[in-house]
C-alpha cells in the first residue's frame, strides 16, 4: 500500500500512520530500529529503499528517507508511506524536504523515530565530511556511508579517517568480509613464517581495495603497497609467498600459497542490501574498521603511467 500526502506536516503525516497501523494491521511492535536515509533530489532513492526493503527482512525497522530538494522558494513537505508489500518487513516514510526546512532535517524526522529502539542513518550517496556531526548523524549511534560511489575516493576515505567517531562504518568495508575472511583463512596454513610485506593491486577506484590494504598495514604492521591491476592481494612471507587473485570474470577466486596446492573459491562481488544487512547486525563500534581508517597514511600508493 502506498499513500501520497502532498504539502502537508509532520501531524497530519503521524496521523496517517495511526490510521494505516489501525486499519491494516501494521504493527510496529516488531521494529528493532529506526533507520535513516539521507539523499539529495536526484540521487538514487528507489535503489537506497529497495536495498533496505531486502535488508528488513532480516531487520525490520522504520525507514524514514529524508530526500532534500532546493533551499530556495517556501518551506514544503511532501511525504509518501509505504506499508505492507511496498515496504518489505519494514515501514517506509519518504520525506521531500523543499525551502528552509531543507537545512533542519532532523526537527523533521524526530517525530516518526521508534521510542526505545536503535537509530541507524545512512549516506548512500554524497555523505558529510564528519558523520558524527552531522545534525541526521547525531541521532543515530550507527553512522553508515558508502564510498563505493564517491567520484574522489582516496578523498573520501581520508574524510572517514579523519572525521571518524566510534559508531561510523562504510559500505566498501562490509563488502570485504568474504575476502577477508578468506585471507585469515589462508595464513591460518602451516607453515607460518611471518609477513613481511604485502601488496593490493585493482582499479584504483575501488575503494574496497584501498581500505584492504589499510587494514594489511595496521594488522601486520608490515609495508603495504596499493597498484593498479587485476583484483588481487600478495603478501610475502619469507622465501614464500601467499597470493589471492580474481579472474576476470569476476565470479571466481584462486588463492595460491608456495608448497601447497591452488585453491579456488567462488567470488562474488556483495550487493548493497546484504551489506547493509550485514552493518545492521552490529550496532557497536566497529574497532576494526577504525584500524583500516588509521592504516591508510602507511600504504604506498604506486601511481601507474
Amino acid at each position: 500500500m502506498i499513500v501520497d500526502l502532498p504539502d502537508t506536516d509532520t501531524t497530519e503525516i503521524s496521523k496517517k500512520l495511526v490510521r494505516m497501523r489501525s486499519s491494516g494491521g501494521v504493527t510496529t511492535l516488531s521494529r528493532v530500529l529506526t533507520l535513516i536515509i539521507d539523499v539529495d533530489a536526484g540521487e538514487a532513492t528507489e535503489d537506497a529503499v529497495e536495498a533496505s526493503n531486502a535488508a528488513s527482512r532480516e531487520h525490520p525497522c522504520r525507514v524514514i528517507v529524508v530526500s532534500r530538494g532546493s533551499r530556495d522558494g517556501q518551506a514544503r513537505l511532501d511525504a509518501q508511506i509505504r506499508v505492507g508489500g511496498d515496504a518489505g518487513a519494514s515501514e517506509v516514510v519518504l520525506l521531500t524536504l523543499s525551502g528552509p526546512i531543507a537545512e533542519h532535517p532532523h526537527a523533521v524526522v524526530t517525530p516518526f523515530l521508534l521510542p526505545d529502539t536503535p537509530v541507524v542513518t545512512w549516506w548512500p550517496g554524497r555523505a558529510p565530511e564528519t558523520p558524527s556531526e552531522d545534525r541526521l548523524g547525531r541521532l543515530a549511534s550507527r553512522r553508515i556511508t558508502d564510498a563505493r560511489k564517491a567520484s574522489d575516493p582516496r578523498g573520501f576515505l581520508e574524510a572517514r579517517r579523519t572525521g571518524y567517531s566510534p559508531g561510523d562504518t562504510d559500505l566498501s568495508w562490509s563488502a570485504l568480509t568474504p575476502t577477508r575472511a578468506l585471507l585469515v583463512s589462508a595464513l591460518d596454513r602451516p607453515p607460518h613464517p611471518a609477513v613481511t610485506g604485502a601488496e593490493v593491486t585493482g582499479p584504483l577506484d575501488r575503494t574496497g581495495l584501498d581500505m584492504m590494504a589499510g587494514w594489511l598495514a595496521t594488522a601486520l604492521g608490515v609495508p603495504v603497497t596499493r597498484r593498479s591491476g587485476a583484483i588481487g592481494v600478495r603478501m610475502l612471507r619469507g622465501d614464500s609467498v601467499l597470493s589471492m587473485t580474481v579472474d576476470e570474470a569476476g565470479d571466481s577466486g584462486t588463492v595460491s600459497s608456495t608448497g601447497h596446492p591452488d585453491g579456488h573459491v567462488a567470488y562474488a562481488r556483495r550487493t548493497t542490501a546484504e551489506c547493509l544487512a550485514e552493518e545492521l547486525r552490529s550496532l557497536d563500534a566497529d574497532e576494526v574498521y577504525e584500524a583500516a581508517l588509521a592504516g591508510l597514511p602507511a600504504v604506498d600508493y604506486e601511481e601507474m603511467p
